[in-house]
């Protein structure tokens, strides 16, 4: 089993800065986590992605915040990073952590993070 823990996100004005972290834990060290990524949800929106990182390090970003936001992870510590930059109020979210995980790099067991709230206020 996978535990998710995230933390960061708060209040922010135009144009700031956030960055937001994902903790994974497993529960024995037979798992591994695949794909990590960011998702958020907005009230009266279907939850979208951000942005989703592969286990090798490959990104893939959601148009709307290409240039903007970067997403890093560390493996070793099995935590994903979500740095964000240049923030604009449509990006206020509740955003959420995922992870694919399990026992081969082909497994497609997923978790999510309880969420983090983000709000950029103008």
């Amino acid at each position: 089993q996978v535990e998710l823990v995230e933390s960061g996100g708060g209040l922010v004005h135009v144009g700031g800065s956030l960055g937001l972290s994902c903790a994974a834990s497993l529960s024995d060290t037979i798992f591994l986590i695949n794909d990590m990524g960011w998702y958020r949800q907005s009230p009266g929106k279907q939850r979208e992605l951000v942005a989703t990182i592969t286990r090798y390090g490959s990104a893939n970003y959601a148009d709307s915040v290409k240039g903007r936001f970067t997403i890093s992870r560390d493996s070793a510590k099995n935590t994903a990073y979500l740095q964000m930059d240049n923030l604009r109020p449509e990006d206020t979210a509740v955003y959420y952590c995922k992870a694919i995980w399990g026992i081969s790099e082909f497994d497609t067991n997923a978790r999510w993070g309880q969420g983090t709230q983000v709000t950029v206020s103008s």
